[in-house]
């Protein structure tokens, strides 16, 4: 089994493994707010919208909770074993959920799917970030969030397997598919070597608390700039998930039915091609300058800044499509350096407390987002929320191109 640890292969095969836990993840977490209609039939409380609004809240309230709890947990223990435990975890809620006949028992599993799922990305990214020192970190981090997207996309056919099946059906299979994985992990999925030797304790070495680590991350100023960095972005970031159909619907004046599939084809499209081109300019760059995944990342969000504008504002199809499309591309290039940069300044010890606290942040933002911009859209202004949302992010792009400095592109 070394040899294959040995291999020069062996950090992509990492990575594509954990691409499919990516899209697992979003897909199982996504698929229940496509299968309203088809559950309602069985389950009366959800023909409310605020008993439906409560399932989707309880997850991400939990989910960001829970986040660096569970950064911390993955700095202490195999992330190998966090990450096949908590994906055997969710797909076991999931498919526990086709078996649910109530609006209690849909929430509690809700709940336990938030919990699951939070220990996934900090041990992950982590997990990839060693794997992948120099040369391919920005890029490797950039495939596997495209995992993220494409699981998105397939959750949204969840209603479309309910209507030809059934949602107890639906839910059956995605959760099996999760479990059989899990299987597969772990089989292939390895520690990193040098992981292992740093985790390992001498004899008679006193045994680090939890929260130790959290001291460290919290007392180190470049953190405080990595995380409004991180968290400003996500503001635009959610707006586009949960309202994105709603503002195309309304700029461009047609139903939802198109809307939708416009929307949401859009931001994954570009947001993928994003990933790649930030991942590979990044690994580029950064060899000739210490800052290169800093200014690559502060193109992306750059590019978001017009693209958010256009967004409220624009009311024809190209301006609206086109500000879609450039808004994925640079939140894209945002997206695969948060880890790579945050590398530069955190230890490989603390890396996966510090992204459960940028976790945490970024989907408390984004809750914090939805809800004001449901009171903007009830008023008419939801594409003055969108425009605004810029100044935000030209901050938060100040305060890193300033603040930032990295010595290492790989903080020991």
């Amino acid at each position: 089994m070394n040899t294959i640890r040995n291999k020069k292969y062996y950090p992509w095969v990492v990575v594509a493994l954990l691409w499919m836990v990516a899209l697992l993840n979003y897909m199982d977490r996504q698929m229940l707010s496509t299968m309203q209609e088809a559950m309602k039939v069985d389950i009366v409380e959800l023909n409310k919208a605020e008993a439906f609004g409560a399932l989707m809240a309880v997850f991400l309230w939990i989910y960001g909770f829970i986040s660096p709890v569970a950064g911390m947990v993955a700095d202490k223990v195999s992330r190998k074993w966090l990450v096949v435990g908590s994906l055997f975890v969710w797909s076991a809620v999931t498919f526990l959920m086709g078996y649910a006949d109530s609006f209690r028992e849909l929430y509690v599993l809700r709940a336990l799917m938030g919990i699951s799922e939070a220990l996934y990305i900090p041990s992950a990214l982590s997990l990839i970030a060693d794997w992948h020192e120099g040369k391919s970190r920005s890029l490797a981090i950039g495939i596997h969030m495209t995992g993220l997207y494409v699981g998105q996309a397939i959750g949204g056919f969840g209603a479309t397997l309910a209507s030809m099946f059934s949602w107890q059906t639906a839910f059956h299979g995605f959760g099996m598919v999760g479990i059989i994985y899990s299987v597969v992990l772990i089989l292939l999925l390895h520690e990193n070597s040098h992981r292992v030797h740093t985790v390992a304790r001498e004899p008679g070495q006193k045994k680090a608390s939890l929260f130790s680590g959290l001291g460290v991350v919290l007392s180190t100023f470049a953190f405080w700039i990595i995380l409004f960095y991180f968290a400003a972005p996500s503001l635009p970031g959610w707006a586009t998930k949960n309202w994105l159909p709603t503002l195309y619907a309304e700029n461009l004046g047609i139903p939802m039915t198109q809307a939708g599939p416009l929307s949401t084809i859009t931001i994954a499209f570009s947001s993928f091609i994003g990933v790649i081109i930030g991942g590979i300019l990044s690994d580029r760059w950064v060899q000739r300058n210490i800052r290169g995944r800093i200014y690559t990342s502060a193109i992306g969000l750059g590019m978001t800044i017009p693209a958010l504008m256009l967004l409220g504002y624009g009311h024809n199809l190209v301006a609206v499509v086109g500000a879609g499309l450039l808004f994925g591309i640079g939140y894209g290039m945002f997206d695969a350096n948060n880890m790579p940069i945050l590398c530069q300044f955190v230890s490989s010890r603390y890396r996966a407390t510090a992204y459960g606290i940028m976790n945490m942040v970024g989907v408390f933002a984004g809750a914090a987002v939805t809800q004001v911009l449901g009171k903007w859209t009830d008023g008419g202004n939801l594409g003055e929320g969108f425009a605004l949302l810029s100044v935000v992010v030209a901050v938060a792009l100040a305060l890193q191109l300033y603040f930032l400095r990295p010595q290492t592109d790989n903080m020991e």
